[in-house]
Parts: C-alpha cells; sequence; structure tokens
C-alpha cells in the first residue's frame, strides 16, 4: 500500500492507496481544479458548497458513465448472440450446400448412365439394321435364286437347262 500526499484547495491530504503517486496527484489535480472553476463560476459560493456540487457532478458523470458501459454490455451481448444464431444458419447452410452438392454428383452419375445406355441402345439398332440390311442383300430376289437370271427357270441342280 503507498502513502501518498495530495493537496486540493490548499489543504493537504494524507491518503493510503494500491494506486500509483502519479495517478493520485493527477485526480487530486483534477478535482482541485473542478472545485475552483465551480467556485469562480458563482462568486459567493462556499468552498464546501463548491465541492459538494463538484461531488455531485462526478457522480453524474459516473453514473452516466456506468449507464452507457451497460447500454454497451447489452449490445454486445446482442451482437454475440446474433452471431451465434448466423454461425448456426452459416453451419446449417453449409451442410444444406453439401447435400445438394452429393445429390448434383448423383443425378449427373445417373445421367451419364442413362446417355451410356442411350448411345448403346442407338448402337445396338444400328447395327441390327446393318446386319438385317445385310441379310436382305444376301437373299435372292423374288423369281430369282442363286442370283442367277429368270431365263434358267427353277433349276434345283445349281447347273444351267439345255
Amino acid at each position: 500500500m503507498n502513502k501518498v500526499k495530495v493537496t486540493i484547495c490548499g489543504k493537504e491530504f494524507s491518503l493510503r492507496t494500491d494506486d500509483s503517486q502519479s495517478y493520485m496527484t493527477g485526480l487530486a489535480k483534477k478535482v482541485d481544479t473542478a472545485i475552483a472553476d465551480m467556485m469562480s463560476s458563482s462568486a459567493n459560493l462556499p468552498m464546501q458548497s463548491a465541492a459538494i456540487l463538484t461531488a455531485l457532478a462526478a457522480y453524474d458523470e459516473l453514473q452516466k458513465a456506468n449507464d452507457s458501459i451497460d447500454n454497451i454490455r447489452s449490445q454486445i451481448k446482442e451482437y454475440v448472440d446474433d452471431a451465434g444464431k448466423a454461425r448456426a444458419e452459416r453451419d446449417r447452410a453449409v451442410k444444406a450446400e453439401s447435400a445438394l452438392k452429393a445429390r448434383i454428383s448423383a443425378l449427373e452419375n445417373e445421367l451419364k448412365i442413362k446417355q451410356m445406355k442411350s448411345d448403346i441402345d442407338r448402337q445396338l439398332t444400328l447395327d441390327m439394321s446393318d446386319t438385317s440390311a445385310n441379310k436382305q442383300d444376301n437373299k435372292p430376289a423374288a423369281g430369282r435364286q442363286g442370283g442367277q437370271g429368270s431365263s434358267q427357270g427353277n433349276n434345283q441342280g445349281g447347273r444351267p437347262r439345255k
């Protein structure tokens, strides 16, 4: 604990405090100046009344500062609560986004499979058409057998008739 001597309105005070001497001396100067200002604003104001009014003004300032601090604390609490809600909403949105990305990937895979099936079906249809067309080209035409002309008639031995 520190012993500090300060002077206020010409009177010396000895104080015991945990605060430093420079802090207490600065504080005493502010009080001395405030009382002097109060006394100079009213010519007939006794020093004791000026000290009381200065104390009242100081407590008024302190109360307003505390009210302001409480208001700021309240706002900070609201901001923290809002931030927590926003974080929770963000987390839900991230999960929803992940689920949607997975769904998109699954749908893209499904589409690729359907396209592959369609390509295979189309190729099979083309192959079947080609095979059918080749079979048609290899079949003898009506009234013709073995690719020989109709003047030959219905030759069963495959030898020309005389």
